[in-house]
């Protein structure tokens, strides 16, 4: 409060007594926090005390010495990421990129860009654009399937490793993008948001669309989700269950390959014992005893 408002009379008095009781066991907090308010009497004393040659192996196994470096680091890291953080200018581009998304306004809106910089990003764009395919040549990329947004957010992700107001269906779609251009550190960011925000409403849909882009974080963490004990039945009357059942039946399959799996290491954990051997079942979740008996696993079917 004195250095802030210039009150110089308690500030030498503050000064003084911090001197006065300044010690090796407070040296090193009392040196980071007047090293912010300019107290320079007091920051020579504090550093005459830390590097005293006795304590240094001292120093370095204290707590505040871990969270002093680390702030350190972390500061010096936030600088580095400002300083190689590149914006994206239209001056100087020297190609353009276009998204296809089935005719749409935006589509004809050029996103302009820097070939080093998705070179560097992506092995895809480094191959398209270090041989001289037509990309190369003609300096524009058109990609096909992708609306502008997504486009534009990908290409923003190259320069700021940011996704800016991130969201279910935009997640998707750079997930998408990031496989297809080999960006992994944006792979991960996408399966990152979408683990946090699973829930059992958007499992199923997330599991059906996760198992095309081998992302097996969201795949087994939606799986878990979707054959919770009291969901199974809320499952099979869910209309994208049906169309599931029809488009991929291996995906139906496996579900219920996991719920049985489940139930078996279930009731062998409540009998005590191990189950030696899984149930009989087909694809369609029909569960065959050993004795001949058939019961369907699916709600409603016959």
């Amino acid at each position: 409060m004195a250095d802030k408002y210039q009150v110089q009379h308690l500030k030498d008095l503050c000064q003084k007594f911090l001197l006065s009781n300044l010690n090796w066991d407070n040296s090193l907090s009392t040196y980071t926090f007047v090293h912010q308010h300019n107290a320079k009497q007091i920051i020579d004393l504090a550093l005459t005390l830390i590097t005293s040659h006795d304590n240094m192996d001292k120093l370095t196994t204290r707590e505040e010495y871990d969270v002093v470096t680390c702030k350190k680091c972390h500061e010096d890291l936030k600088a580095k990421v400002a300083f190689l953080t590149t914006s994206q200018p239209d001056s100087f581009s020297d190609i353009v990129l276009f998204a296809s998304d089935g005719g749409s306004a935006q589509a004809a809106v050029p996103i302009p860009a820097h070939k080093a910089v998705l070179v560097s990003r992506s092995p895809v764009f480094n191959a398209m654009l270090e041989n001289e395919m037509e990309e190369s040549l003609s300096g524009t990329i058109k990609i096909r399937d992708v609306s502008y947004g997504t486009l534009r957010a990908f290409v923003d992700y190259l320069y700021t490793a940011e996704v800016v107001c991130l969201d279910q269906q935009l997640a998707c779609d750079l997930l998408v993008m990031a496989e297809k251009y080999q960006v992994h550190h944006l792979k991960d960011l996408c399966q990152k948001f979408l683990v946090a925000n699973l829930n059992w409403e958007n499992s199923f849909l997330t599991y059906t669309f996760v198992h095309q882009h081998n992302a097996k974080k969201i795949i087994d963490a939606a799986l878990t989700l979707i054959i919770v004990i009291d969901n199974m039945d809320k499952l099979t009357a869910r209309e994208e269950y049906a169309e599931l059942k029809e488009k991929d039946p291996q995906l139906v399959f496996e579900i219920y390959e996991a719920y049985l799996s489940k139930q078996v290491n279930k009731a062998a954990a409540q009998k005590g014992s191990s189950a030696s051997y899984p149930p009989k079942y087909n694809w369609r979740g029909t569960h065959i005893e050993d004795d001949g008996v058939v019961s369907d696993y699916e709600s409603g079917s016959g």
